[in-house]
């Protein structure tokens, strides 16, 4: 199976299935000497387990990921971080049932003609479970861009929608509520409505939007490794994410250019930012925002019609633990994997730095 590897110079290779015994991960192209807060990696897959709350999956899970490798003292070594997360509350029996048939919408059908054979237990290698190694690696990301804010929230929850810029939000306010939308009386009206969908035995889907701060110029590699094209990989790779789109985005489609193109100040910088921080596939110093879409999950604590492996039409009814809205869980995983991309670009910019004063003497490489 191929597809298990994300980045360039800054790699993350995962392995692991829901049911498994663990997950985990190995990082390579992480520079020596970074002393790392050990202590908010683990407060970043926190904020991603399963059991948080009364509105996500009540798989109870600790997550607590243990370092094999390529960490001495607190301080990367330059070698690669081998790390692991155990799974400790499996019931795989809750999904004998679906031994022998596909649950619609997901990748029982895709994975069993692909491959020949599929893990049924929680969807195996499927399963969004797999997302929280690329929390670990994002949050070791996050302390290698010293200075750069990324930070994710909930916009959206099925129909409901915060209809505000991200500069008139109070981005301090992502974790004071179970949703994690920062505004608080629209958090309340998402919470509720997940518990009211959860209660019918469905789902519903959302947005997560991010912000992206004090971005340098520069990164992004075109033609093909454009920043947003990047970005919008590694977004899309997350399951359950069915769009994306990053500035003006769709909306942009309906303006004149004379009203879209964004003004330069003197500095610069840009009066307005419908380019979301990117230009030509290039980061230009503004703020990098964008929104990612989740669909309704897959599972339903419902009766439905399917079919088994024979093509026969059965009735199953959905058991388990899931998420009745992915949205609240998914907001530490955006983050991760736009840290990971800022990572690989970050060092990319670094190794040209470092070839162009090979030949030209100038002041040593700095990491």
């Amino acid at each position: 199976m191929a597809g298990n590897s994300f980045g360039k110079l800054f790699n993350l290779t995962t392995y692991g299935e829901s049911h498994g015994p663990a997950l985990g991960g190995v990082i390579d192209g992480c520079p020596s000497g970074i002393t790392l807060d050990l202590n908010k990696i683990q407060n970043e897959l926190d904020r991603r387990k399963p059991g948080q709350s009364a509105i996500v999956t009540q798989r109870k899970e600790p997550d607590t990921v243990k370092f094999y490798s390529g960490i001495f003292e607190g301080v990367t070594t330059g070698t690669s971080i081998g790390f692991v997360i155990e799974n400790t509350n499996q019931k795989s029996h809750d999904y004998s049932h679906i031994k022998d048939s596909y649950r619609p919408s997901h990748a029982d059908y895709t994975y069993d003609k692909k491959y020949g054979v599929r893990d049924y237990r929680g969807g195996g290698r499927s399963s969004a479970r797999e997302t929280a190694c690329r929390v670990v690696a994002g949050a070791i990301a996050k302390q290698l861009l010293k200075g750069i804010e990324i930070t994710a929230y909930v916009s959206g929850v099925g129909t409901m929608k915060l209809d505000k810029p991200y500069t008139d939000i109070d981005l301090t306010k992502v974790e004071t509520n179970i949703v994690r939308c920062p505004d608080q009386d629209m958090a309340s009206k998402m919470e509720q409505y997940i518990k009211e969908v959860r209660s019918k035995g469905d789902t519903v889907g959302g947005i997560v939007s991010c912000v992206i701060k004090n971005v340098p110029v520069g990164l992004g590699e075109p033609v093909f490794d454009k920043l947003h094209a990047e970005l919008g990989k590694a977004m899309l790779s997350i399951n359950a994410v069915k769009g994306f789109e990053y500035g003006s985005g769709f909306h942009g489609s309906t303006m004149y250019g004379s009203d879209h193109n964004d003004a330069f100040n003197n500095d610069g910088s840009t009066k307005t930012n419908h380019s979301g921080g990117i230009q030509g596939g290039i980061s230009n110093g503004m703020d990098i925002y964008f929104n990612v879409a989740f669909k309704p999950v897959a599972t339903l604590i419902q009766k439905y019609e399917t079919i088994d492996k024979a093509g026969n039409t059965v009735e199953m009814q959905g058991k388990g633990r899931h998420d009745p809205c992915v949205v609240p869980r998914a907001v530490p995983i955006v983050e991760a994997m736009a840290a990971l991309v800022l990572a690989d670009f970050h060092l990319i910019n670094k190794l040209y730095k470092y070839f162009f004063r090979s030949y030209f003497p100038l002041s040593a490489i700095s990491f």
